[in-house]
């Protein structure tokens, strides 16, 4: 990875040069001539060849806008590929809308449409192969740094690992040989080959983790921690995924990550992604859609739902509860409202009998009440398929029954999944980890489609249940 400022001067030249492409390649007379006359959306525009001040107003005004984009990209910063893919794609979209509505204004800026509609294709195809390109690191690279609390762990794993070792990140902590006797006694030397005078350089805190996986351009990150807690051990996970750092652990963790299968090494790789980049993308794909066009089709729905909440008079519209997202990471899933309002106590997996309301049993036996989350799906919080997410306060009570209940974290929750469609619930937690791990292991695009039309069959089951005893009555 092209590191420091050469990345940000490396960045900012080659998305300058692309928006400058871009234009001038639109603005050729041949490329106007066969876009204006082939394109659809474009065929009866006439053709506009821009020249002189108006060209030069033209390439100032798209750089501008484009480099503005494309500021958060310009941080030397390790992706994942698909990751920088995606986020490329996502900045042209936005420079190209911000590019067609100043176009409308009343300003000297004028940029035809078949040329913007040129410039961002041009883009589209240059600028993520570049980024990738520059934020690739060299071939052969290995570097890593050692991230935990636990001093004779750390020490365990710097002789385990064959490769150089940059140092360690930890909290605040004695770590330092001055402090600590057991790495006076035993210091390691940094490649991890033997012992040495020498101790391992702590690097800094566990906050600058992020810089660190950046300054010393570490492509594995070997976790050393006392205990797998959510804020500490989980947190440097999310980290690792995020800069597409490698993560191993200690095989005495090994129930409580994910890991690609059965290894006897005393030092293991986690699974940090399960799924090959193609069937991310087409899951993601495939999310968008299904709650995009949900969300359209039930918006009538949706209203009488909220109007029959706010008639029925017993709370907002509503509820928000917070539950557990990919590494351990919260978010808030939204429901409507199917029972009556509650001073905040301690979570319990009952429902009072009082609390219900006719309205919500109609809303929870159609399933009607989880239509909201359609919005945590195209906001990127959930999937349509995955293992539903657990309510937070709960996670203790699951993990005490289950070793391997954080093995759920590997993936993005969802609305349904392997153990809905299967009547497996958080009150038997050992039945429902072994569908979510099976899901996981199993994950495909056509499986999704599988459960989704499964649980679209139970609904229908539920309905026509529903319809029988309104019947009966």
């Amino acid at each position: 990875m092209v590191s420091g400022h050469r990345y940000r001067v490396v960045s900012v030249g080659g998305t300058v040069a692309a928006a400058v492409l871009g234009v001038l390649v639109g603005n050729l007379p041949v490329v106007q001539s066969e876009v204006t006359t082939h394109i659809p959306l474009v065929r009866r525009l006439s053709p506009v060849v821009l020249g002189g001040g108006d060209l030069v107003i033209a390439l100032l005004t798209t750089v501008a806008m484009v480099t503005a984009s494309f500021v958060p990209l310009f941080k030397p910063r390790p992706r994942r590929l698909l990751d920088t893919v995606l986020l490329v794609q996502k900045r042209v979209v936005l420079s190209g809308f911000a590019l067609a509505a100043i176009s409308y204004a009343n300003y000297s800026y004028r940029l035809p449409r078949a040329t913007l509609g040129v410039a961002v294709m041009t883009m589209l195809v240059v600028l993520p192969p570049w980024f990738v390109a520059i934020g690739r690191r060299p071939t052969g690279s290995k570097r890593a740094v050692v991230v935990g609390d636990d001093i004779e762990e750390i020490l365990e794993v710097l002789e385990a690992i064959d490769m150089p070792v940059v140092g360690y990140v930890a909290p605040p902590s004695p770590y330092e040989t001055e402090t600590d006797p057991r790495l006076a006694e035993n210091p390691v030397v940094a490649d991890g080959s033997g012992w040495s005078p020498d101790a391992v350089e702590r690097l800094d805190g566990l906050s600058q983790l992020d810089e660190v996986f950046v300054e010393y351009d570490v492509d594995t990150a070997v976790l050393a921690f006392d205990r797998t807690d959510r804020a500490e051990f989980f947190g440097a996970l999310h980290a690792c995924h995020e800069h597409g750092v490698r993560a191993m652990v200690h095989r005495k963790h090994s129930d409580t990550v994910l890991t690609p299968g059965d290894a006897d090494d005393s030092v293991v790789e986690i699974d940090l992604e399960p799924w090959d980049w193609q069937d991310r993308l087409l899951k993601q794909l495939f999310d968008v859609a299904f709650a995009g066009t949900a969300l359209l089709a039930l918006s009538p729905i949706i209203l009488l739902i909220a109007l029959a909440i706010k008639i029925e008079g017993h709370g907002p519209v509503f509820y928000t509860q917070e539950r557990t997202y990919r590494f351990g990471d919260t978010f808030q899933i939204y429901k409507f409202r199917t029972l009556k309002p509650e001073p905040e106590e301690k979570v319990s997996l009952a429902i009072e009998r009082d609390r219900k309301t006719p309205l919500g049993e109609f809303l929870r036996k159609t399933h009607l009440d989880e239509i909201p989350q359609l919005w945590s799906i195209l906001v990127g919080d959930m999937s349509v398929v995955g293992p539903r997410p657990a309510i937070t306060e709960l996670e203790p009570e699951y993990e005490s029954e289950v070793n391997i209940w954080r093995q759920r974290w590997f993936v993005k929750p969802g609305l349904t999944g392997l153990a809905q469609i299967n009547d497996a619930t958080g009150k038997e937690p050992a039945e429902k980890i072994r569908y979510d791990i099976e899901y996981i292991r199993k994950q495909s695009p056509w499986f999704d489609v599988e459960i989704v039309v499964r649980q679209f069959w139970q609904v229908f089951e539920d309905l026509l249940e529903i319809r029988a005893d309104e019947r009966e009555k």
